[in-house]
């Protein structure tokens, strides 16, 4: 996954903004036309969209800013602060675009819905570049044409509609937030509208549109609004496509759920969810016509706007959230006042994604930083991002809220640490803020570069089965987590009587590394190599000698809470079974005897076999009743718990090889007299199923570790 840079600014004036983040109580909406009062010393214009509410006005510096605010949902409570650019004309004669309105000069903007807002800005010589500043200090770093006459069309989410007069062209494109959208489209302008990835346009006859797809590049639908003529207005909001004849001529709702045309008062309007605004000029009023139910209400008078001298001030004066089912006007004393429509919003919907892959290497030569993802919805929502283990296990969770999902997770658990290769699952739950909804979804994702699983020396968690035949060659046996040994790679050169372990990383590069017991029982411990097979002559450090006196040598895993692997090891005189803690420094701590087990034939460390994050010891007596040891994360095990009877009398080898089948559920392996190679699942609670056959021939191998 790449992700397009992003233009960082240098806004040396944002402390004299005081533009941070605050929380202010403007008091409750009590009803649908109570305004909720935004102080200011002037407007230069506004727009409104997810919650977001843009203007320009003068800071505490002095000088205009472009201001955001974000706005709660019942619009009574100013959540956050922000700025969206400087819009007095600089040092170097930039200035931002502005058109004649009644308090002078407005700029001309436009709130995508995500905090995104867009507007031109114009070079000292006259010529214009789009502006969409994405957070108070970055820009998009999409390359814009040089034009004159510019102005913002329509924008939803990532897409954005403008058009300029110098060139006679609509230009369409999309921000790219993590990944570059390659929807650039220059054409003629007409009316257009867009909502996500869906670009409207009027298509072929009267009252024909098209919505084409801006990803597939291609139409994908035509509709039938009624309209008298060919449309010279769009505004798509989900199901509803208002249209117009122009500002004087007529204009309707056309519903693409019910497939019916509403008519609705012709005029300069904004349309919002299941709702129409428009400005009165005669009357100095806001009026809102409700058509959610499928007919027009009667209008109704939801705030005085004195007609003033600009003809249009949608944008200036006024506006509408399309995405949040508020209004927003600026009074006779500069206040910026919110009044709640009142009209039964659409249940919460995405309107377009942007998902990241389903694999992520954290370390590899191409890893990345972070899984970046993208969501647009249709209102506002509180939203929580989780990521699973394959048991099911919680390892990160990401909040926030707004009409717009930016999930940039940095691939570490909540405790900032890397998380365990496997595979994991993610979901998402947007909780809509006004009630009206839920939205779900998920998926897989498969994890590797980060900490190593048990018997993991492969990369990506599943266990590997490691072998010594006689030629001396030490062979790691890898899966694709399907249940079977796929494929392997050797190094040679190994003594007979070498005696391997796979263990964990004992250092910071995250790759597990191999303990291997030479004939003359020095441990050395093998640098990890991240799946490539080991020789003598790699990088080792040497733990010590006299290790000939263990009879056994396994890893559990974790024994003692602290997250690293330990080993264990029995004497061969007397039984006693010592632990080596993993000291964290590439060495093993002196060992402690934790129990003596003269009585078994075979002890095997196993991992976590029963999801409690501490490792465990399986035990076979020499009646064949197969015991199980709970580690405790102590140090120490629990009592002996039984497993089966009459298990594994033919076996001459048991592995714990840690998850195999992919379920993160760690097996084991066992061979027996014959040659033939077994499997049996854990169940992730303490226990095995039914052994199957996966393999025959391994007679060959001196050593299966």
């Amino acid at each position: 996954m790449t992700r397009p840079a992003r233009i960082a600014l240098a806004l040396v004036g944002l402390a004299a903004l005081g533009a941070g983040s605050l929380t202010t109580t403007a008091g409750r909406a009590a009803a649908d036309t109570t305004p909720t009062p935004i102080t200011t010393s002037g407007v230069w214009g506004l727009d409104y969209s997810g919650g977001f509410l843009t203007d320009v006005e003068v800071a505490p510096s002095g000088y205009q800013w472009v201001i955001g605010r974000q706005i709660s949902a019942d619009g009574s409570t100013v959540l956050a602060k922000t700025s969206r650019g400087y819009a007095e004309t600089d040092a170097g004669g930039d200035h931002i675009e502005r058109v004649p309105c009644d308090a002078g000069a407005c700029v001309p903007m436009r709130t995508f819905g995500n905090t995104y807002a867009g507007y031109f800005m114009n070079a000292a010589d006259g010529r214009q570049t789009a502006q969409i500043y994405l957070t108070e200090n970055s820009l998009s770093g999409t390359d814009q044409p040089t034009v004159t006459g510019g102005r913002f069309v329509d924008a939803t989410g990532r897409y954005y509609v403008y058009q300029a007069s110098s060139t006679g062209k609509q230009y369409v494109d999309a921000v790219d937030t993590y990944r570059t959208a390659g929807v650039r489209l220059t054409r003629s302008i007409t009316a257009a509208s867009v909502w996500g990835s869906a670009l409207w346009t009027p298509g072929s006859g009267n009252g024909a549109v098209t919505q084409y797809d801006l990803e597939t590049k291609r139409t994908v639908a035509t509709v039938s609004t009624g309209a008298p003529c060919t449309v010279k207005e769009l505004q798509v909001i989900g199901r509803w496509i208002y249209w117009n004849c122009g500002t004087t001529g007529a204009a309707g709702v056309y519903d693409r759920t019910a497939r019916k045309n509403i008519t609705v008062p012709s005029g300069p309007a904004l349309v919002g969810d299941g709702y129409l605004v428009r400005h009165d000029r005669t009357a100095g009023k806001l009026m809102l016509t409700d058509y959610h139910s499928g007919t027009a209400a009667v209008a109704r008078e939801i705030a005085d706007l004195p007609a003033g001298n600009t003809a249009d001030q949608r944008r200036l004066t006024w506006t509408v959230d399309k995405l949040g089912g508020d209004i927003a006007y600026v009074d006779a004393d500069h206040t910026i006042r919110i009044v709640q429509s009142g009209v039964p919003a659409q249940a919460l919907a995405k309107i377009e994604s942007d998902v990241a892959g389903d694999a992520v290497d954290v370390k590899g030569k191409n890893g990345v930083e972070y899984w970046g993802s993208y969501w647009q919805l249709n209102k506002p929502a509180d939203w929580t991002f989780t990521v699973k283990d394959a048991q099911g296990r919680t390892e990160r969770t990401l909040t926030g809220s707004g009409a717009s999902v930016d999930v940039e997770w940095d691939l570490r658990s909540d405790t900032g640490t890397y998380l365990t290769n496997g595979p994991k699952t993610w979901s998402l739950k947007a909780v809509a803020q006004d009630g009206g909804g839920t939205y779900t979804t998920g998926g897989s994702l498969g994890y590797v570069g980060g900490l190593p699983g048990f018997h993991d020396q492969g990369y990506y968690s599943y266990g590997e089965l490691v072998t010594l035949n006689s030629s001396g060659a030490l062979t790691l046996h890898y899966t694709k987590g399907k249940g079977t040994f796929d494929f392997k790679s050797s190094g040679s050169g190994w003594p007979a009587g070498s005696v391997a372990v796979p263990f964990a990383d004992m250092g910071s590069d995250r790759c597990a590394e191999l303990l291997v017991r030479m004939p003359g029982g020095e441990l050395r411990r093998y640098t990890g190599r991240c799946g490539n097979p080991y020789k003598p002559s790699h990088a080792y450090v040497s733990l010590g000698t006299g290790w000939n006196a263990y009879n056994v040598l396994t890893s559990p895993g974790d024994l003692t809470g602290d997250g690293r692997a330990d080993l264990l090891a029995r004497k061969a005189s007397n039984g006693d079974v010592y632990l080596f803690a993993n000291g964290g420094n590439g060495k093993l701590k002196t060992g402690v005897k934790i129990r003596t087990w003269s009585g078994y034939k075979k002890i095997v460390g196993a991992g976590d076999l029963d999801g409690d994050g501490f490792g465990d010891v399986l035990a076979l007596d020499r009646s064949n009743t197969l015991w199980r040891y709970d580690g405790t994360g102590t140090g120490q095990v629990e009592e002996r718990v039984k497993l089966f009877s009459d298990w594994g009398g033919s076996y001459n080898a048991i592995v714990g090889v840690g998850d195999i089948t992919g379920d993160g559920k760690a097996d084991i392996v066992a061979r027996d007299t014959s040659g033939n190679l077994y499997r049996n699942n854990g169940d992730g609670k303490g226990s095995f199923g039914a052994r199957t056959k996966i393999a025959s021939g391994w007679q060959v191998y001196k050593g299966i570790f």
